[in-house]
């Protein structure tokens, strides 16, 4: 079952090379602390700035840590319906539980173009596909409409939502019904689409603090609100402050301060600002996260 708090997965490199070993006790690390699924080749692991190859090697090095522990959700997203396809079936391939496509980006595609180029990959390749809608990075939204025809298709099992709009959850529940996973892809309101109810969310703070993730939604399952609440406050800024910088310089900061992997991203991303490491290490003391 793909619910609770799922790790949209940094990727640490050493000397501009994936570093597989820190990649490796990243990942078990994860698993030891309670994470309920794993992201690899997200928009948290600059997947934008992989290679064909070390694409396919991210997501072979996940499958293979995770030993069918919990699910993994492999980036398969592209703005080109080929190459997205090619990854959908790497992923298939590599044994992945699923795949995690976004709306295509840079393009500009209208409602019927999104739907066709979602369509093309199921078609093409027998996987879990969870729809990642994020309009931010995209330029196109996906319309509760759409989402509505997408959850038609029989390998289409569920998006991840990042537009932080609660509201779209139950919009999205009355066209593609109560089993269809919807996952938010946004920290901040994850708990609230979670009452809305959400499945959970793909975080990009669990990479920092993944019991604490799993606890909230955990709560949140169990229908402690107030339970849930409070872990959500204490991570508030955390949530928050990952992103005082382009994602994701700032978590791999705090990762390195945790002893984790370095904190190298590639360029165009950057190393984040002193400024942004003051507030992330503030955020880490007050949501109790220390090496």
């Amino acid at each position: 079952m793909i619910d609770g708090a799922l790790t949209a997965l940094v990727t640490p490199f050493k000397n501009d090379v994936l570093d597989e070993t820190a990649f490796g006790d990243f990942i078990e690390w994860q698993i030891s602390s309670g994470i309920h699924g794993l992201v690899p080749c997200g928009t948290t692991g600059e997947s934008a700035t992989l290679s064909d190859s070390e694409h396919k090697r991210v997501i072979a090095l996940c499958v293979e840590a995770a030993a069918g522990r919990v699910p993994v959700i492999a980036g398969a997203g592209s703005n080109e319906t080929r190459i997205s396809i090619r990854y959908a079936q790497h992923a298939k391939d590599l044994g992945a539980d699923a795949a995690l496509v976004v709306s295509p980006y840079y393009n500009k595609p209208n409602q019927e173009g999104i739907y066709q180029h979602f369509k093309a990959v199921a078609d093409a390749v027998d996987i879990p596909i969870i729809v990642y809608n994020v309009p931010s990075r995209s330029v196109v939204d996906i319309s509760n409409d759409t989402m509505g025809r997408l959850s038609k298709l029989p390998t289409i099992i569920g998006c991840k939502d990042a537009t932080g709009d609660i509201t779209r959850v139950t919009g999205i529940k009355d066209r593609c019904g109560e089993d269809f996973i919807q996952l938010s892809g946004d920290d901040p309101t994850s708990l609230g689409h979670r009452a809305h109810g959400g499945y959970g969310c793909i975080s990009v703070g669990s990479n920092i603090a993944p019991s604490d993730y799993a606890a909230m939604h955990e709560a949140a399952a169990a229908k402690d609100f107030p339970a849930a609440l409070a872990i959500h406050e204490r991570l508030d800024r955390l949530h928050k402050d990952l992103f005082l910088c382009p994602s994701p310089a700032p978590t791999k900061y705090a990762l390195a301060k945790l002893g984790r992997m370095g904190e190298e991203v590639r360029l165009p991303m950057t190393p984040c600002t002193p400024s942004t490491r003051a507030a992330v290490e503030a955020a880490m003391s007050r949501a109790g996260v220390s090496a």
